[in-house]
């Protein structure tokens, strides 16, 4: 038997109240937005963060929308065995952390497209870039 698979009154209501309280927290912050002014304060919070506040920011960036709402689907299409990747996880991030970062530290780069550049020049930064966007839309 089919299932009716619509919002009714009461999804609209929820669906509508998410949508403005996310409005309302984003114009709040928009108004009254703080000591922001320049691109370092945004970006890094004038490197005066802890570790704690950066790692939980690391994570929820690291952990998209995408990845959140895909994941039981590729479970459920391919089985276990995508347990791996969460297991690769717990070894790889922190030895790349403990590798990388002191080096972006030290540098004052907010991404590895930003050392590409300095590294190399600003084409290998693009060629990075764009195969990164190639590689998000094959997935």
């Amino acid at each position: 038997m089919a299932e009716d698979l619509t919002f009714g009154i009461f999804d609209y209501v929820i669906f509508a109240a998410v949508l403005c309280v996310s409005a309302g927290i984003g114009l709040f912050y928009g108004c009254t937005g703080g000591k922001q002014a320049t691109t370092k304060e945004f970006l890094m919070a004038d490197r005066s963060m802890g570790w704690f506040p950066v790692s939980m920011s690391l994570l929820a960036s690291f952990m998209s929308a995408i990845t959140l709402l895909g994941t039981p689907a590729e479970v459920y299409t391919y089985g276990t065995l995508y347990i791996w990747i969460g297991i690769s996880y717990c070894w790889v991030i922190p030895i790349a952390g403990y590798l990388f970062m002191p080096i972006f530290y030290r540098c004052n780069l907010t991404s590895a497209y930003e050392y590409l550049e300095r590294r190399f020049n600003k084409w290998i930064r693009l060629a990075g870039s764009l195969t990164f966007c190639f590689q998000m839309v094959l997935k």
